[in-house]
């Protein structure tokens, strides 16, 4: 079980999903991630254990944007640990994705991308998509991800950023995440 929250709107993000962020808390404990969008860039964190761990990383760190999103993990595929915390991205850091589920053939699809010289640098089901999504991207970010939900198969919900696409999240779910 994770928690996910987005904001893409006139106010800074930050504070805003650092407070969901909290009010989720209790869907996972094990780790948590930020992704906040600042003209084409995204800068990302991540921390190991309660949101505590997360706001103290950032909280001397000027982070302007009002397009984000934020994370809470319980650990299904992957140890708790930073490299599998959520957002993840693909290996040129322009998607970020956070989804709470299970992607099932997460195995094959991983075995696919690495045919194909695609490196993983974590142990999540997760960073597949954020692969996918990379892949079939053609400057329509809403395209890409339809077409990664027509490979994936399980029950879960994804929110995905593109740095080439400012102020847009993408949502998408299947099922009852």
């Amino acid at each position: 079980m994770c928690g996910i929250v987005c904001y893409v709107g006139g106010k800074q993000a930050r504070p805003i999903l650092m407070d969901g962020l909290k009010q989720l808390e209790y869907r996972g404990y094990d780790s948590s991630g930020i992704a906040i969008q600042h003209n084409n860039q995204i800068h990302r964190f991540r921390a190991v254990g309660r949101i505590l761990e997360l706001e103290k990383k950032i909280n001397s760190l000027s982070l302007s944007g009002t397009v984000g999103m934020a994370h809470t993990r319980w650990a299904t595929h992957g140890e708790p640990s930073e490299i599998n915390a959520h957002p993840h991205t693909d290996q040129e850091q322009k998607v970020f994705i956070v989804h709470n589920g299970i992607i099932e053939n997460y195995h094959q699809l991983k075995k696919r991308l690495e045919k194909r010289g695609v490196k993983f640098s974590s142990e999540t089901d997760t960073e597949v998509m954020a692969h996918l999504i990379a892949y079939y991207f053609e400057g329509d970010l809403g395209e890409a991800v339809r077409r990664t939900m027509g490979d994936v198969e399980g029950t879960f919900g994804i929110a995905v950023l593109h740095r080439d696409v400012p102020g847009q999240i993408v949502v998408a779910r299947r099922g009852s995440p």
